[in-house]
């Protein structure tokens, strides 16, 4: 489905803490296109969350650009069609990035409804009704629908991370970023997850993933990003990656985890 458009480039990143003694990103570049299910794989520690979080800027660089949608987000100003400098807005162009966590982060005290309701009405100014009718539909489409009127504390992990998608899914994003969204899930639980990311991904939705199931980065991604240190050792089609890995440490990687 990717379409060669790029629609994020991450140039030349860096995150560094401790006055660069600790270096969590060292020098990341790759573009992500329009269309892609780029997954991120890795050992822990090796900067995968961090390069995510830096997409929307959760976590801000030391150093780079981060280009999306053509305007540099990691600048404080941005040149207006009129020529005119004026303050970037960052939540204008993260209310066009889904995020889905490791922990769903859904407000107790509201209902699955109410929970995905809240940021199209309140952000974006979505008529209540419509909000509404929206959220009973993309319930549906994971299978939820009856869990609508229920609290999170009546959902299963599984369930409670079906409804964070969906919930993500109600800004209507152009790029959805998933930071290890099944790691906090027990075993059974993954699957029903997993089902859900792979028909987001065969409607067309660009996704970016940072993951340890291999099985759905082989299967759903069409390309895979090796990271290590910090640094983006390898990148290339699940095919490459798996069948034929070249840096020494991601054949190491692959050894222990497949």
């Amino acid at each position: 489905m990717a379409t060669g458009d790029k629609l994020i480039q991450v140039q030349h990143v860096k995150k560094y803490y401790n006055h660069g003694a600790i270096k969590a990103l060292d020098d990341v570049s790759v573009d992500i296109n329009k269309g892609d299910v780029m997954v991120v794989i890795g050992p822990s520690g090796s900067g995968k969350s961090t390069m995510l979080r830096s997409l929307n800027l959760l976590e801000v660089p030391t150093d780079g650009s981060i280009i999306f949608d053509g305007v540099d987000i990691t600048q404080k100003y941005t040149v207006g069609p009129d020529g005119k400098k004026k303050k970037l807005d960052i939540n204008i162009h993260r209310q066009k990035m889904g995020m889905v966590f490791q922990h769903f982060n859904l407000f107790p005290h509201k209902t699955i409804l109410q929970n995905m309701t809240i940021a199209p009405i309140q952000v974006k100014g979505m008529d209540k009704q419509q909000a509404e009718q929206k959220a009973r539909a993309l319930l549906a489409r994971v299978g939820l629908e009856d869990r609508a009127d229920a609290y999170p504390i009546q959902l299963s992990g599984g369930q409670k991370q079906r409804v964070a998608i969906v919930r993500a899914l109600m800004m209507e994003p152009e790029v959805m970023l998933f930071d290890e969204p099944t790691s906090a899930l027990d075993p059974e639980m993954v699957g029903e997850v997993l089902e859900v990311m792979k028909e987001l991904a065969a409607s067309g939705m660009t996704m970016v993933v940072v993951t340890h199931e291999m099985g759905f980065a082989r299967e759903v991604g069409n390309r895979v990003l090796f990271m290590a240190d910090g640094k983006l050792l390898e990148e290339g089609t699940p095919e490459q990656i798996f069948g034929n890995p070249q840096n020494p440490r991601l054949q190491d990687f692959l050894s222990k985890v497949l």
